[in-house]
């Protein structure tokens, strides 16, 4: 019978290429993962990873067994999650990846109702960019994403179940004092000639997009997603940029500009969670939290 243990540490090996780095990271020793995957090897009844020379690499049936293993995982946590909450959500666990702006405006108020709501349910936080976030959702690495996309990308989440949150616009920012401070709307077209600031590469791609749809490629002399950075580098007169609203709820704003995007340039913020996860009463109350604190 081939074990879940055995499973997440076999998805580990073909994550990581060896088994001391596997064994790193899962916290125990080298020999110990050598033995569970003799014993999955065992329970599997034929080799799963070939060793050539200081490589490692998985078997054919070793392919297969890591290709599902994401999906009996998933559904194995979904279960332990319905067990826990048959005796009361004592024993709950979320798990929540969100991009930054997201962990600074919607989940603080999320997670303090759901921790009011269901005091021991542990709940946890680790902030990371889409895709990346979907694709730890997918490894079993959090059981709630936070994300967001811009248009034409909706098929990238056709695996998973999506709750919308809000359309959140862009606006440009400019320094105090710019001619173009004066203005409240601005195009991107009037902003061609300025040096600019672009943040995470999913942002960037979609800043170098935009300014091709309007005639122009931008000069792009500073690359961060660290929201306060770019407004400071706005503010001493650096260049320009383009943020989402949501980002500027938790940062000052001194020495900076807003002004609308016209025409709007938006993007969606979701809540993203497996199918087999999303009727688990913990994660299901994390996305209901998540509605709410968007709504406010």
């Amino acid at each position: 019978m081939i074990e879940a243990r055995h499973l997440r540490v076999l998805r580990t090996v073909a994550a990581t290429g060896s088994f001391s780095a596997a064994a790193r990271a899962l916290g125990c020793t080298q020999p110990a993962v050598s033995q569970q995957m003799k014993a999955l090897e065992a329970s599997a009844g034929t080799p799963l990873i070939v060793r050539a020379g200081r490589e490692m690499r998985l078997t054919q049936a070793g392919d297969v067994l890591v290709r599902h293993a994401t999906g009996i995982l998933a559904g194995l946590t979904a279960a332990e999650e319905e067990i826990a909450a048959i005796v009361g959500l004592r024993a709950g666990r979320v798990r929540l990846a969100s991009f930054p702006s997201g962990s600074s405006t919607l989940v603080p108020a999320a997670l303090a109702a759901l921790r009011a709501a269901h005091p021991g349910t542990r709940v946890s936080l680790v902030e990371a960019e889409p895709p990346r976030s979907a694709g730890m959702l997918r490894d079993g690495d959090c059981e709630v994403a936070l994300a967001f996309r811009y248009g034409g990308s909706a098929a990238e989440w056709d695996d998973l179940v999506v709750r919308p949150l809000l359309v959140d616009r862009l606006v440009a920012v400019v320094p105090d004092g710019r001619p173009s401070a004066g203005a409240t709307s601005v195009s991107l077209g009037d902003l061609a000639g300025e040096p600019w600031i672009a943040g995470c590469p999913r942002c960037r791609e979609q800043l170098v997009g935009a300014c091709a749809r309007a005639g122009f490629t931008p000069r792009i002399d500073f690359a961060t997603d660290d929201y306060p950075a770019v407004i400071g580098l706005v503010a001493a007169g650096l260049g320009v940029a383009v943020l989402p609203e949501l980002a500027l709820r938790s940062v000052r704003t001194e020495g900076v500009r807003t002004l609308a995007l016209e025409p709007a340039v938006e993007r969606e913020v979701v809540a993203l969670t497996l199918p087999d996860l999303a009727h688990v009463p913990t994660v299901a109350a994390t996305l209901d939290q998540l509605v709410l604190a968007a709504a406010r």
